[in-house]
């Protein structure tokens, strides 16, 4: 019987063997590019998440595969019970002007929806995308075009460099200068621009920023 790390492994081999990431081969399906992602394998509350059977079904159909040679590894015949290593990962990018509108991310800041470009990140695992820097309030740090990678979930301490959206829609790139129960304050690095303090509940999501283009 198939399990649920059987499919997903699957998916993973036929990436491989096709010299893709799981996010390529989801988009040469015509599938949102996190539709395979690590981080969509599992629910919040520890539920195994399962592929749909139309998602897996477009696979095949666009890259040709027959559903025996998909769930057989060429070489032995039988079912892969490893995840295969990808040494480049295909990480969804998107405009932090773009990043503002709705239906981009989910309630914790994870990305989903159409709409998304990718780049290859070597090293780069499910859980990261990267957002194209707009506007110049981080200059010189982040220059306007600059692409920055974040890391939703990852743990934010004073002096981070963080992308931040607010509940308002507003996504912002600042270091996050403090924290409390009552305030989230996030300095400009231009003295030209102010710095910004919100109430908590006022923020959506913070994500640290990981690697930045240069």
């Amino acid at each position: 019987m198939l399990s649920h790390d059987h499919i997903w492994n699957a998916i993973d081999d036929l990436a491989e063997r096709l010299k893709m990431s799981p996010s390529g081969l989801a988009r040469k399906a015509g599938l949102d590019p996190t539709t395979f992602n690590k981080s969509k394998r599992m629910a919040v509350d520890g539920r195994p998440r399962w592929p749909s059977t139309e998602s897996i079904a477009k696979v095949l159909e666009a890259t040709g595969t027959t559903s025996e040679s998909f769930f057989a590894r060429p070489e032995t015949g039988v079912l892969s019970l490893r995840p295969l290593p990808s040494p480049r990962q295909g990480v969804p990018l998107l405009g932090c002007a773009e990043a503002g509108g709705g239906g981009f991310f989910d309630d914790a800041g994870f990305p989903v929806g159409q709409g998304w470009d990718e780049i290859d990140l070597p090293g780069a695992d499910d859980s990261l995308y990267a957002l194209e820097v707009s506007g110049q309030s981080m200059m010189p740090l982040y220059r306007d075009g600059d692409i920055v990678v974040v890391k939703p979930g990852a743990p934010v301490r004073r002096g981070d460099r963080v992308v931040v959206r607010t509940k308002g829609g507003e996504v912002m790139v600042k270091i996050l200068q403090r924290q409390t129960a009552r305030t989230v304050e996030l300095a400009s690095v231009n003295p030209d621009f102010p710095d910004r303090q919100f109430a908590p509940g006022d923020i959506e999501w913070i994500a640290r920023i990981l690697w930045a283009s240069q």
